[in-house]
């Protein structure tokens, strides 16, 4: 049984960091249903095949509701009457527009819990801009601090911003306002911006202690982190491949030095001033020593001999090594999913491990309006009021 069943979501999202926080809340038991517009999400055949495919949307069903009609509002409420969380991912202002704003919803049903993720959140002057992944990553002061000191910054994926900001702290505040429901019978509105929450990882770093503490601003390629220390750093093997180094702990580097037959560079370990600095020509020219003694041999003949050795060291993989990998395998992270219409279809696996209320993959993602004739069913319709209904475009 999983720990959120008899949880009911509506999901109103078009883009997949608003999908996700609905996808970690159906593995672990919810009932999901993606409120789908009938025209917005093409069904022809290779769409169809594409979407089975669709990680965040797996474990959800799908009614093609159109929320631009005043039957199609009344439906939604209908639904939201009895719902306990709603996710949207619309700009502020657009949920109003369609009759199914927080305000509408609390007086049909005061225990809702209605989760809103936007680019810059329901107030403050940036509220009713666009933007994406990119512009927040810029906003929040990331994407400076990312790459080498002489270069433009690099473009990391939006997994920053969008998953771990956003869709993270979504499927975490949704579970605080759970929470607190228990506690006081009320549901409330939670307001969850992508810049926030971009703000608040960057705010984890271990060099932004000294900003606030000290007035010392980080740089980009400065840092411990930055990847231009020789205990930190990424370096290229024989055949053109790539090891990460990571040892921080004066311990792991001492390790890593007696590995490659180096003890004099114990002395390169992690000093107290390295959380904003650049290295220094001596640690510069350490780097690249090692690099030259890293192309001796093969990422696969180092991977054996570092991690004999007690270092915090690993392979940089590609996609197709990434998924055969002992670990991920191990921890059930690449799963297959039993589709209908196309077989097997490979997933990634839950992160989220219970011990007794585990989650659980029970359907792959549905094509748009796969359920609505059921939803309505549920709904006391008749077949010919569906039918009515679907012949008036109000759902499809």
């Amino acid at each position: 049984m999983g720990v959120l069943e008899g949880i009911r979501i509506l999901e109103l999202a078009r883009v997949a960091p608003a999908e996700l926080p609905g996808m970690m809340l159906a593995d672990m038991g919810a009932d999901v249903l993606k409120i789908d517009t009938p025209l917005e999400r093409p069904q022809d055949s290779d769409e169809r095949r594409r979407a089975a495919f669709v990680y965040v949307n797996r474990n959800k069903r799908s009614l093609a509701l159109n929320l631009k009609s005043p039957e199609g509002q009344a439906i939604f409420r209908q639904l939201a009457s009895s719902a306990d969380i709603i996710v949207e991912g619309f700009r502020p202002g657009v949920m109003k527009r369609l009759g199914a704003d927080y305000e509408t919803i609390r007086e049909l049903n005061p225990r809702i819990v209605y989760c809103s993720l936007s680019g810059f959140g329901q107030s403050g002057p940036y509220r009713d801009l666009p933007a994406h992944d990119l512009n927040y990553l810029s906003l929040a002061g990331i994407l400076d601090l990312i790459g080498e000191p002489d270069r433009k910054p690099q473009i990391p994926l939006n997994l920053v911003a969008d998953y771990a900001g956003a869709s993270m702290h979504g499927a975490l505040g949704i579970m605080l306002a759970l929470f607190a429901r228990e506690r006081t019978g009320q549901g409330q509105h939670v307001d969850v911006s992508y810049l926030d929450s971009s703000v608040a990882l960057l705010a984890a770093t271990p060099n932004m202690r000294f900003f606030w503490s000290d007035n010392l601003v980080p740089r980009r390629g400065a840092g411990f982190l930055g990847g231009g220390f020789p205990y930190y750093a990424v370096y290229e093997t024989s055949e053109g491949r790539y090891l990460t180094i990571a040892c921080v702990e004066p311990r792991l580097w001492e390790n890593f030095c007696r590995a490659i037959d180096r003890p004099d560079f114990v002395r390169f370990s992690i000093g107290p001033d390295e959380f904003v600095r650049a290295p220094d020509g001596d640690e510069v020219r350490a780097r690249e020593e090692i690099q030259a003694i890293i192309r001796t041999k093969t990422r696969d003949e180092w991977w054996a001999i570092l991690t004999q050795a007690d270092i915090a060291v690993a392979k940089v993989y590609d996609t197709v090594e990434m998924v055969s990998d002992a670990q991920v395998r191990a921890r059930e992270m690449v799963i297959d999913v039993a589709h209908p219409e196309h077989g097997v279809v490979r997933q990634f696996g839950i992160p989220i491990k219970l011990s007794t209320t585990q989650g659980s993959v029970r359907r792959g993602a549905p094509f748009c309006g796969e359920h609505t004739e059921a939803v309505l069913r549920e709904l006391g319709k008749s077949v010919a009021q569906i039918a009515d209904l679907r012949s008036r475009r109000v759902v499809g």
